[in-house]
Order: C-alpha cells, then sequence, then structure tokens
C-alpha cells in the first residue's frame, strides 16, 4: 500500500511525487491520460514572477531559484532559460496600466523596470514590432519545455522508488467518515493510502463534490499556434497589459504563442484533442493579435495548433489546502493558467502538506474555505507560466 496517492500527471503532481519518493516515502501517481495531458502540456511554459499576485510572489521567486539548477538535480533537460519577461503596451491605456504594474511590483521589491518608446524596448528585445509603446522588463524571469520538464519530474520520482501510471483514471476517492482512504480507478480497482493529492486540474471539482467540498471552476479555452524552427529572433516571454496573447521562442527556434481565454461550453470530463482544436478563425485571430507585436511570425511556416483548458478560479490563485475538513486529503488545483512556473515549488509544498510536515509559505491566502458562497469566477486571466 502507498503511503501516498497523487491524482493527476502535471507538472505539480509530478513535482510532489519526485519529493515525497526522495524523502523515502512509498507514491503512486494516477494520470487518466499521459503525462502533461493538459495544461502542463499546452502551456506556454513561463517561469515568471513578475504580475503576480503578492500571495503568489514568494511561491515564484522561491520557483526561479530551483528553476535554475533543475536539469542538473533531475539528470534531464527541462528547457529552462532565464532571459527575462515583457508585458507589452499597445495604446496608452495599456501603457498606464503597465507603468501602475511596475510600480506596484517595484514596491514588493521585485526587479522589475519600465521601458518606454522603441529605443528602449529595441535595446533589450529588437524583435518587437514598432507598434508597442511601453512595457515592463523583469530580467530575473524566463522560461521552460513543459512537457519534458514534467517528464523530467516524473522520472526522477521513478528513480526514487515512486510509481507513475499513465492512462488510468480515478473515478472516486475512497472515504470512511470525515477520511479519505484510498481511490478508485475507472476500472473498479481499488487502492488504499494514507494521504490522496488531488492535483487534477479541470477535473478537481468532479471528485471532490462526493466529498461535500466544492471547488468553483470556470473552464476557458486557450488556443496555442507552434511555428517551425526559425533562427534567434526573441529571448524573452511576452505577454500584453490586458492577457489577451503572449509568446515565446522556444530551445529549438520554434515560436509558441498563445490567445488569452474564451468560452469552451462542453463538460470538463469529455475533452479531446478534436473538441478542442481552434477554429480557423482563431488562428486567424491569434495570428493577427501577434504579427505586430512579433512580425517574425508573419512569415513563418506553420507546424501546429492545439486548444488548452484553463482551470479559473474567482480570484485566479490555487487551492492548496490539506485542511478542508476531510482528513488525508491535499488538495493542489485551480491554478488558473499560471501553475506551470510554481511547479518545482508547488511539488515541494505538496509533499510537506501530504507528509505532514510545516510548508516554508504562507499558504492562507489558498485555503479552499476562500471560495464558501462563491460559484462564479470573476477574476481576469494574467499572463501564462
Amino acid at each position: 500500500m502507498p503511503e501516498v496517492v497523487i491524482v493527476g500527471g502535471g507538472i505539480s503532481g509530478a513535482a510532489a511525487a519526485y519529493e515525497i519518493a526522495r524523502a523515502g516515502h512509498s507514491v503512486t501517481l494516477f494520470e487518466a491520460r499521459e503525462l502533461a495531458a493538459m495544461a502542463s502540456g499546452w502551456t506556454l511554459g513561463g517561469v515568471r514572477q513578475s504580475g503576480r499576485d503578492p500571495a503568489e510572489l514568494p511561491l515564484a521567486r522561491a520557483a526561479v531559484e530551483r528553476w535554475s539548477g533543475l536539469d542538473e538535480e533531475l539528470g534531464a533537460a527541462t528547457g529552462y532559460r532565464r532571459k527575462g519577461n515583457l508585458r507589452l503596451a499597445r495604446t496608452e491605456a495599456e501603457a498606464e496600466i503597465i507603468r501602475n504594474l511596475v510600480a506596484d511590483q517595484r514596491a514588493l521589491g521585485l526587479e522589475i523596470e519600465y521601458l518606454t518608446g522603441q529605443e528602449a524596448i529595441h535595446a533589450v528585445a529588437p524583435a518587437i514590432g514598432p507598434s508597442i509603446l511601453a512595457a515592463s522588463f523583469c530580467p530575473g524571469d524566463g522560461h521552460a519545455d513543459p512537457v519534458p520538464a514534467t517528464r523530467a519530474f516524473a522520472a526522477a520520482a521513478v528513480r526514487h522508488g515512486a510509481v507513475i501510471r499513465e492512462g488510468t483514471p480515478v473515478r472516486a476517492l475512497l472515504r470512511q467518515g470525515e477520511r479519505v482512504t484510498g481511490i478508485e480507478t475507472a476500472s473498479g480497482e481499488r487502492i488504499e493510502a494514507d494521504r490522496v493529492v488531488l492535483a487534477t486540474g479541470i477535473h478537481a471539482p468532479e471528485l471532490l463534490a462526493p466529498l461535500g467540498l466544492s471547488l468553483p471552476l470556470a473552464v476557458k479555452r486557450v488556443c496555442v499556434l507552434q511555428t517551425v524552427p526559425l533562427p534567434p529572433v526573441f529571448e524573452q516571454v511576452f505577454g500584453v497589459a490586458n492577457a489577451d496573447a503572449a509568446g515565446r521562442q522556444e530551445v529549438d527556434g520554434r515560436l509558441r504563442v498563445t490567445t488569452g481565454i474564451g468560452d469552451w461550453p462542453h463538460e470538463p470530463a469529455g475533452w479531446n484533442a478534436d473538441s478542442l482544436a481552434p477554429r480557423t478563425a482563431d488562428i486567424a485571430t491569434l495570428i493577427g493579435r501577434v504579427s505586430p507585436i512579433l512580425p517574425a511570425i508573419a512569415e513563418a511556416g506553420l507546424a501546429r495548433v492545439w486548444g488548452g483548458l484553463i482551470d479559473l478560479t474567482p480570484d485566479a490563485l490555487p487551492a492548496i489546502d490539506a485542511r478542508t475538513g476531510i482528513e488525508g486529503l491535499v488538495l493542489a488545483a485551480g491554478f488558473s493558467g499560471h501553475g506551470f512556473g510554481i511547479g518545482p515549488v508547488t511539488g515541494e509544498i505538496v509533499a510537506d502538506l501530504a507528509l505532514g510536515r510545516q510548508p516554508r509559505f504562507d499558504l492562507s491566502p489558498f485555503e479552499l474555505g476562500r471560495f464558501a458562497g462563491r460559484s462564479a469566477p470573476a477574476a481576469p486571466l494574467s499572463l501564462h507560466g
């Protein structure tokens, strides 16, 4: 019997499995599809501190320090590069948003500067188009490759004794009184455990509901476009003031760009690649939106398009909590499109909670109970990553 069962094979679940296994405890991770099948696979891959909610900023700062040594620690390439993050303004109204963002984040101690005019912007990022009026620049931010990074954590977990079971959906959490005692798979297999970690993103509400717990999520879709490899043109991650586009150049030269969020009027449990596929109109909109920002994309060959889903909470902050009223349950879901970058630290926190250790962060902003009485998410999406 494993001491800990983890449900969900994104970066949070894989990192938690690694931390638990290397601490010498038995852990089994169940993933319904394949590792990084949803948010940790489609995401832009940003690793940023800038633009974070003040409650999330300590996690982001700690995560940046972890990312810098992960390739060596995990024995695999994560694609991590620390080249900075630009948040761009296309209008005077957006420039005011960026100015305020820089002032607020400087007040929190973050190294970030306000760039105004083409000369200042091009000194940092020559590939940015001439229509951009201003930008914030956080040099300590960066990006990584989502699927390799998630799989690196999983492989390291296995080397420490963890069991990873892909293609194994979990249909229920087992319960005795006010305590979870394990999981039941879709095939009827029952696995007992001392602790159960629920890190399933958009699927968390359906597993929580039978326990009498509610995690209010709006499930939104993001469209992603990837080009063929290009020569190096852009080192940073870019976003925009209203979060309707973001992008970066991957280590292999491919440009990866995303839209803001859009509605996805289907049941979360039934998603597949076809149902998430962007419409041609969506891709045309994305290209039209990104081309003035990064003109190189207009002439690039199109390699792939896909869609991904975001588990958006009412305040766009995750629920990371072991005090839900159900003993033995650890929740880590609702990362609202920006959980990848803090994934290594989320793994630490989840492992601490699952093993009864005191986390090194204040988790009060992430308690599930803060959503009591709230049903409709209202917070806007911030930059992915």
